[in-house]
């Protein structure tokens, strides 16, 4: 709130929707466009704790917030200390759980976590650089001044000091899905949701993709072109759901030589065997093959479309939360 606008910050939200926001740089640009924002990270733990080191909230001046740095049991302490900042323009580190002088805020989970909360300087130029990272797919790391919340970002997984926090900012994981029946759109339609980005190939398919669909691309080309022109990284996963064994084969191979975390191809399990020795005897190696999933999805039953969807976006959730420390 600003001193020309005496209007009352907003009631607490009943109900926590401000938690489902995944990704938060649009909330951050359209809360600092309408005045001042603070951001809260989570930067210690001890014992359990419900959400990564590295979570955010972001608070805006009049009151509303998005994302969140426990289960619900902090957010609206952290939202009010965030107004104090706003209004001292100095940055707190918050202590809640056990041990902490906090005695009339308990986390449910019986551990404990330190948020630091500071203004947000020039807010657009840090929406930016992240952008600007997010299309590269950089991961990069932001410094935060413990002192003063003063920030700079740099490229790569750094650590900090006994004087600034460091945030690890990865780009989102991606999929990549190949093919055009429901499951594959089920895949494209849910994945956006669970903040995954989507590449869809459709190959000799039509020129346009479904207009509902949120995807960061599209290609109907042959599947060699496409292929050959997909970039692929760490943080990307790759799922043929063609129903056709030589597209299978060709997406599996190309996807398990590069640094694709996770590969799936959709079919039966009777023909497993014969999968693995094909792209044995076309050079990929156990280790290679330890990121492949035949078939795709968690066997959870499945057998709906939106059902095997969800079985293969669990199972990539999975795949990459193995590898985190």
């Amino acid at each position: 709130m600003n001193a020309t606008d005496p209007s009352p910050a907003p009631a607490w939200p009943v109900w926590p929707d401000y938690a489902l926001v995944e990704d938060l740089l649009p909330s951050l640009r359209q809360f600092a466009h309408d005045g001042r924002v603070a951001l809260a990270t989570l930067v210690t733990t001890e014992g359990p704790s419900p959400r990564p080191l590295g979570s955010e909230m972001v608070i805006a001046a009049d009151g509303r917030v998005a994302g969140y740095v426990s289960g619900g049991c902090v957010e609206a302490a952290v939202a009010s200390e965030a107004a104090m900042v706003l209004a001292e323009g100095r940055p707190r580190l918050l202590d809640y759980g056990v041990g902490s002088d906090v005695v009339d805020i308990q986390l449910s989970c019986g551990g404990r976590i330190g948020i630091f909360v500071r203004e947000l300087v020039e807010p657009s130029a840090y929406v930016a650089a992240l952008l600007l990272a997010r299309r590269e797919r950089r991961t990069v790391t932001v410094f935060a001044s413990a002192a003063s919340g003063a920030w700079q970002i740099r490229d790569g997984v750094c650590e900090g000091d006994a004087d600034t926090y460091a945030i690890v900012q990865r780009p989102p994981l991606r999929i990549v899905a190949v093919g055009g029946d429901p499951v594959t759109l089920a895949v494209a339609r849910l994945a956006p949701f669970l903040g995954m980005e989507v590449t869809l190939l459709r190959p000799h398919g039509p020129q346009t993709p479904p207009p509902e669909l949120d995807l960061v691309s599209y290609d109907a080309r042959s599947l060699p072109v496409a292929l050959a022109e997909l970039v692929l990284d760490d943080r990307t996963a790759v799922y043929s759901l063609s129903h056709d064994a030589e597209v299978d084969h060709a997406v599996a191979a190309r996807a398990l030589r590069s640094p694709a975390f996770a590969v799936g191809v959709l079919g039966s399990r009777n023909k497993i065997d014969t999968r693995v020795q094909r792209l044995r005897e076309g050079g990929i190696g156990d280790d290679e093959l330890a990121r492949l999933h035949l078939p795709a999805g968690l066997p959870i039953g499945a057998q709906t479309p939106h059902g095997i969807a969800v079985s293969i976006l669990a199972q990539v959730s999975q795949r990459d939360r193995a590898r985190m420390p």
